[in-house]
Formats: structure tokens, sequence, C-alpha cells
């Protein structure tokens, strides 16, 4: 027979291993929930970006089309420089101090626009941060092409660099654009419907009355009739 005090050591130990493990299995879920939330990285279709930068009219309008492409939760904020006469500079950010400034920290890509003769240029995009690697060939640009005015108004003999002062995404056009693509994104169930973003949030609300699939669409009296129980005789 094991003596009491030998059975009682074993219970404790068995019970602080259990409170261990428990403890251990709470800090690894939390570490993969953080891990799945923060470190995710949504796509982005460049093809969309670059197309978007060709048709836009201004910064609010490419801030707009930009944060339409885009599928996560973030907003992207946008920052244009006119180095010269010639060279534009577009970069896309996350702004996540808020400062309105574009960190190295924040950058998602850059777009630099030249323009190269008369009636001619070309434009690059690159990616930074989680979108590092993203490195498209040179694009040219003709002033025949169909494009917006942020670049067509670039190929004028009389043109003159408009954000010499760069222009940014303030805080208050960053809630706006969160609004807009909102109602876009209502607006469009189609294209977001079921896709997660960063956070793991779906976009596009399903129907009403939708059930799991394998799930019986009725109710009891749809289902299998229920037998009743014969209560057995007693024989006098």
């Amino acid at each position: 027979m094991v003596p009491v005090m030998v059975r009682m050591k074993a219970v404790v130990a068995a019970l602080v291993l259990a409170t261990a493990t428990v403890g251990c299995n709470n800090d690894r879920r939390g570490t993969e929930r953080w891990a799945t939330t923060e470190n995710t990285n949504v796509k982005i279709d460049w093809d969309k970006v670059n197309e978007a930068y060709k048709q836009a009219n201004g910064p609010e309008d490419l801030e707009r089309r930009i944060n339409e492409i885009y599928e996560g939760d973030e907003v992207i904020s946008i920052a244009v420089k006119d180095n010269d006469a010639k060279v534009q500079v577009v970069t896309g950010f996350f702004d996540k101090n808020g400062d309105g400034a574009v960190d190295e920290a924040e950058k998602i890509f850059t777009i630099q626009r030249e323009i190269t003769g008369d009636g001619s240029g070309q434009y690059q995009t690159q990616g930074y941060g989680p979108y590092y690697g993203y490195h498209s060939p040179m694009m040219s640009l003709v002033s025949g092409m169909l494009l917006g005015s942020m670049i067509s108004s670039a190929f004028s003999p009389r043109y003159v660099p408009v954000y010499t002062q760069p222009y940014t995404t303030s805080s208050a056009r960053r809630g706006a654009l969160h609004s807009e693509r909102s109602s876009y994104r209502a607006q469009n169930p189609s294209r977001f419907q079921g896709k997660a973003s960063s956070t793991g949030r779906s976009y596009g609300n399903p129907g009403r009355g939708s059930r799991p699939s394998g799930r019986p669409s009725g109710g009891g009296r749809f289902g299998l009739r229920r037998q009743r129980t014969v209560r057995p005789e007693r024989i006098a």
C-alpha cells in the first residue's frame, strides 16, 4: 500500500504541472493570435495601383482609388511631392502615428514619374516594408494616352509644379476615406464577400436565413417522427 504522504505529494505535483501547462498554452494562444492579426499581410493588386495613378485627377482622387483597391482594414495615406518640373514622387504609407509625415517604417510603395521629352515620360513603382520586393518595369507615358489630369498636365509647356510643398493625407481626410471605402465595399458585395481582412473580419454580409452547409433547413416536424414508447402491461 502506498503511504498517504506519498500519494498527497503526487497529487500536488500533478496539479502544479497542469496549471503550468494551461499557462503555457494561454501564452502560446495569445502569441499566435497577435501574429495572425498583426503580421498577416494583405495582398495589393499592383496593376490596379499603377492604373489608378495613370487615371487620377489629383491626390484626393488617387487616395480614393488606392483605398478602393486595398482590401485590408488600414487606410492608405498618400504623399505627393514635385521634386522639380519633371520629377514627381508619390508615396503610399500607413500613417500609424497620425502625424501626416512619411516615416521610413510606414512606407508601402513609391511611384516616381519623370517627364523625359516633349509629350513623353515614364514612371516606376516600388514596394516597401511588407511589400518589399515588388519593382515594376519602367512604364512609358505619352501625351496622347488616356490619362488623368495629375499626369497629363505635366506635359503642358507652361506646366508649373504644384506640389513643391508636399501634399499629405490629413487625419480628417483619413476618416472620410474610411467612410467612403466602407460605402464602396457595401455597394460591391460580390468583390468583398467572404474575404478576410488582416484582423480576420470578413467584408459583405451573408444573406438572411443562411445556414452552415449540412444543417437541416426545417424544424422538428420535418425530421424523423418520434416513436411512442409502449409501456409494458402488468399481468394480474
